[in-house]
């Protein structure tokens, strides 16, 4: 039954000519950030950030902060299978990928695939399955089986053939910590991610994140104000150079500064004891447009396109394939 479901990929470059196609996922921050009067504006301001914040980090044979270009990629992956005798086709999620070039020696350099990770499937999870559970139960309720589907597919996809030629090292996802949660600085750091930040409980993101087979830790990189959270198989300390995981600190925190400013792009550095709060006002905006409301509003609309052309006429299927595919082994 696995091997039903096959993917193939498609590359967009994501510069400051970057223009969405008519396929990609309009809540993708990336795509967010390439549309209205000031598309190109706010591109070419992004991919500075990132640029100086990499040669920031890598500062080591680097005195003028100019050694390293980062060269970003959008990878967008496509499932097919065949229901009721004819083929279908479906997106599964979009990521960057990211290629570090050395302009020293003209070197390039392999970075960490998985940064600025969407999904139409997990849309519509946080967007129709959890508010449908809610509204059965007269209460916040998480089902037995939330995320099962999803992390599935994306394990499924990650142990392809067309995976792992893709991909010779396993994806990190890099995004924000939970603003539901509490984390406690400990003494543990690292030269590139930092200071490293515990909670004592997993949020609704790092449990769905493990129905991906995707660990989390928490850390807050030299010059940041907040930690981010690295969601990873295997070795995340070990499995990757110093470029690659600054290639992924970079390239995430300057797209946390624009979307969440009054987290990462605050005007004081995280305590020992720390909570992530929105309602925060002591923070700086980027001069970079992106509209968070009209975000939110696309995500429900896409998980209702999700619900539409994937989930309610595929039901059975997708729900045979899940129970068949082999349990997450941790």
């Amino acid at each position: 039954m696995a091997d039903d479901f096959t993917f193939s990929i498609t590359t967009t470059r994501f510069d400051e000519d970057y223009s969405p196609s008519e396929g990609s996922r309009i809540t993708t921050n990336f795509a967010n950030l390439a549309r209205g009067e000031h598309r190109q504006e706010n591109l070419r301001n992004a991919l500075t950030m990132i640029r100086r914040r990499f040669n920031d980090l890598a500062d080591w044979d680097n005195p003028d902060r100019d050694r390293y270009r980062p060269e970003l990629e959008i990878v967008s992956v496509q499932m097919q299978f065949t229901a009721e005798g004819t083929d279908q086709q479906f997106p599964l999620f979009e990521v960057l990928d990211i290629q570090i070039v050395d302009q020293r020696n003209g070197i390039r350099h392999q970075g960490i695939v998985g940064n600025n990770f969407s999904s139409y499937v997990r849309d519509f999870d946080f967007s129709v399955v959890l508010p449908a559970a809610a509204a059965a139960a007269g209460k916040p309720v998480i089902p037995e089986d939330f995320g099962d589907l999803h992390g599935k597919l994306f394990q499924h996809f990650l142990d392809s053939p067309v995976g792992q030629e893709r991909f010779p090292q396993p994806p990190v996802v890099c995004i924000s910590v939970s603003t539901s949660k509490t984390y406690q600085r400990t003494e543990n750091r690292h030269p590139v991610l930092g200071v490293e930040y515990q909670q004592d409980d997993f949020s609704l993101t790092d449990a769905y994140f493990a129905k991906m087979g995707l660990q989390v830790r928490y850390f807050m990189p030299r010059g940041s104000v907040a930690p981010l959270a690295f969601y990873f198989r295997g070795d995340l300390l070990n499995d990757y150079s110093n470029l690659q995981l600054i290639g992924t600190i970079s390239t995430m925190e300057t797209f946390q500064k624009i979307y969440r400013p009054e987290v990462y792009n605050a005007n004081s550095a995280a305590a020992a004891v720390y909570q992530p709060s929105l309602g925060e006002q002591d923070y700086s905006r980027t001069q970079i447009a992106y509209d968070r409301v009209e975000r939110d509003q696309l995500a429900a609309t896409q998980a209702k396109y999700t619900a539409e052309h994937f989930i309610t006429p595929h039901e059975d299927l997708l729900d045979q394939w899940t129970a068949n595919y082999p349990a997450l082994v941790n």
